[in-house]
């Protein structure tokens, strides 16, 4: 696990944009900042991993954002709640936005390193103290830049509450203003399955809509030896559980992705007493967006066409949980662009596409914008911490690879017409 970033992560190929006649291009300035400035970003990463907030109690991190940015002379505006924050630095009309997530996951931490969770049964397993810590830097840097006069306008920084919970944050978030003049939005997730220094970039569909689904099934009960005077329950959860899911894969169109996936199911304790109630639990994941919104009402028809011919009642919850991610053309163009000028064009790899939710997709429901993901896995190294495991970590140089893809990002996307 390398403990600090240092210089030897800099830039392979010439700035982006330009930087004013006589001004340090930019990976030098960069070089400089990191070198000095990336030992206390990581000493941040692993005080939030130490101490994670989970969905809508990200107080302590929050606040401790706000420190970090007022230091520097910005002026962070605390979230109603309090538990995320916006931040903009620079002038201008148009702003460019970068969102990260503040919330932990409800896991234990098992691993054995000094920054561990402090906190029972909460941890960072999904990586989003680097997304803060990675935000944090953009934003010192830019301040810097701004100071200098070298902020060719305005940008916006989101730290948002409850990515993981469902209702997520996003929309309270985007209530509350984040979205105001903004003319695009980024945000990265972190990959273990791709070595640190390297990103994964992709147009289009990039993590699928994921909704839940809640099937309770009620009916006459009684003994297993005359099923024929009875709804017979686990015959008709066996129904639904087949049925539905080939269903719906002959009633959407395939180029949609429709992924539909039963989790869990109870009916019954008695191995020879038909239950007269029971219930299963499952997920419908999709990477079209209108397909996602047609989903609930085909759902559950197809769910109640499969039970009237068992004799059962069905009662259907259908809880929408975030839309897709679908990555605009012209903003995966412009990170793609400042990954490679940030870490060099053969460090740009095309990202695969996820069924995993993520509520950045409720940003791109109203403006322009892309997420990528940002290798955290050790170069060389066999072990893959993976998303959601309880002893998920990164290789921290992470941190100083993904500060140089949003700064050069920022200034890219402020110079551009596209938006």
């Amino acid at each position: 696990m390398t403990s600090a970033v240092t210089a030897s992560d800099g830039a392979k190929t010439a700035p982006f944009p330009g930087p004013p006649p006589g001004a340090e291009p930019l990976p030098g300035q960069l070089d400089r900042w990191l070198s000095a400035h990336g030992p206390e970003l990581v000493a941040i990463r692993r005080h939030i991993h130490s101490h994670p907030e989970p969905s809508y109690s990200e107080f302590e991190t929050a606040a401790l954002i706000a420190r970090e940015l007022a230091v520097v002379g910005l002026t962070p505006q605390l979230l109603p709640k309090g538990n995320g924050l916006i931040c903009d630095i620079g002038e201008g009309d148009r702003v460019i936005a970068f969102r990260a997530d503040l919330d932990a996951l409800p896991l234990q931490d098992t691993k054995d390193v000094p920054y561990r969770s402090t906190v029972d049964k909460v941890a960072h397993a999904c990586g989003h103290d680097v997304h803060t810590t990675v935000l944090l830097g953009l934003g010192l840097a830019l301040a810097q830049l701004n100071e200098l006069g070298e902020l060719p306008g305005r940008v916006r920084l989101v730290f948002q509450p409850a990515e993981e919970a469902v209702p997520s944050g996003a929309p309270g978030v985007i209530e509350a203003g984040a979205l105001k003049d903004v003319a695009a939005i980024y945000a990265l997730h972190c990959y273990p399955q791709l070595p640190a220094g390297l990103v994964g970039v992709r147009s289009g569909p990039f993590t699928a809509a994921a909704d839940t689904v809640k099937v309770r099934l009620t009916g006459a009960g009684g003994h297993t030896a005359r099923p024929h005077l009875t709804a017979d329950l686990v015959h008709a959860l066996g129904r639904v559980i087949v049925d539905v899911p080939a269903l719906l894969d002959r009633r959407v169109d395939p180029r949609a992705g429709v992924s539909m996936v039963w989790g869990a199911v109870h009916a019954g304790n008695a191995f020879n007493a038909i239950p007269g109630e029971g219930e299963v639990r499952g997920t419908v994941r999709i990477l079209n967006r209108d397909a996602w919104r047609e989903a609930p009402e085909l759902v559950t028809r197809l769910i109640r066409d499969v039970v009237a011919a068992t004799g059962a009642e069905a009662e259907v919850t259908y809880t929408r949980g975030v839309p897709p991610v679908i990555n605009d053309r012209m903003a995966s163009a412009v990170i793609a662009g400042a990954a490679g000028a940030a870490l060099g064009a053969d460090r740009v790899v095309e990202a695969e596409i996820s069924m995993g939710g993520e509520d950045f997709a409720f940003y791109l429901e109203h403006v322009p914008g892309a997420m990528i993901r940002l290798g955290t896995g050790t170069p060389g190294s066999e072990v893959r911490y993976d998303l959601h495991q309880a002893n998920f970590d990164v290789d921290e140089r992470c941190i100083g690879y993904g500060v140089r893809v949003m700064v050069h990002t920022a200034l890219a996307a402020l110079v551009t017409g596209a938006f």
